[in-house]
């Protein structure tokens, strides 16, 4: 049987593929243990220069797998545990400096939001759909949905979601600011895959860092942040990538 999470690396792309199709790809106590562990190995590697998270299957990510929660877990302890393992491949992808896509087709419910708010820019198709639907069920956000949700689509918006057992369609999660493009069903994984190789074609050091100023502004002051900028600014500068591309751009506007 396959692995519930796999990894494949080449040509410096770590493609992360959610693997539960016939769970739509929720997840229980093996694919957790999976993701954190390979999304730290892929992001750890100097040879990563853009990450995709994909998903086997007719949907992206349905959250926690709660058949599985009833039937194997007996204790509240026991579901914090389990997010708290799928949290630290989370920290993994957002606490790095290196750009990360979503292929979020058909539907991301519950914590899977969580997964697509863990990367930097969203794709999916026009069939999508987008929700939280925790209360449902009688639980709460998880998967960093409500530390990440109302920095991506503001507060109101945030609690509309979480409030209601509404699903968003393509259209309004793009007009919300939650995804970033939207394509055809059958092209939502070759365009995120486009949008990573873009990132790799390019300085994809400088995108990495310029995601990872963002990422990090919340924990610090304007002044530090500020700081933080002209830090970094001034090590890219340093470097052959960014010394190289700074001599053909000079070369060009002579």
């Amino acid at each position: 049987m396959s692995d519930p999470i796999l990894l494949h690396v080449e040509d410096g792309l770590a493609r992360i593929t959610l693997n539960r199709p016939d769970r739509l790809n929720a997840f229980n106590a093996e694919s957790a243990r999976l993701w954190a562990e390979l999304t730290r190995a892929a992001t750890s590697r100097d040879d990563v220069g853009a990450i995709l998270v994909d998903a086997a299957g007719r949907a992206f990510c349905a959250g926690g797998d709660v058949r599985d929660m009833a039937e194997q877990m007996g204790s509240g302890a026991e579901i914090t545990a389990l997010a708290e393992v799928i949290n630290s491949g989370i920290r993994a992808l957002t606490e790095s400096a290196i750009p990360v896509v979503a292929a979020a087709h058909g539907t991301t419910a519950g914590g899977g939001l969580g997964i697509l708010l863990a990367s930097d820019y969203a794709v999916v198709g026009e069939d999508s759909q987008l929700g939280s639907l925790y209360a449902n069920i009688g639980l709460t956000p998880d998967l960093s949905v409500s530390a990440q949700l109302a920095r991506a689509v503001g507060e109101r918006r945030a609690l509309q979601l979480v409030l209601q057992d509404r699903m968003l369609s393509a259209q309004e999660a793009l007009e919300w600011g939650l995804v970033a493009e939207i394509t055809a069903p059958d092209a939502v994984a070759l365009r995120a895959e486009e949008v990573a190789r873009f990132w790799l074609a390019g300085a994809h050091g400088a995108y990495g860092h310029a995601k990872r100023l963002i990422r990090s502004q919340p924990h610090r002051t304007f002044a530090e942040q500020l700081a933080e900028e002209a830090r970094s600014i001034g090590a890219a500068f340093d470097t052959p990538e960014a010394q190289a591309r700074i001599a053909a751009f000079t070369q060009r506007s002579r």
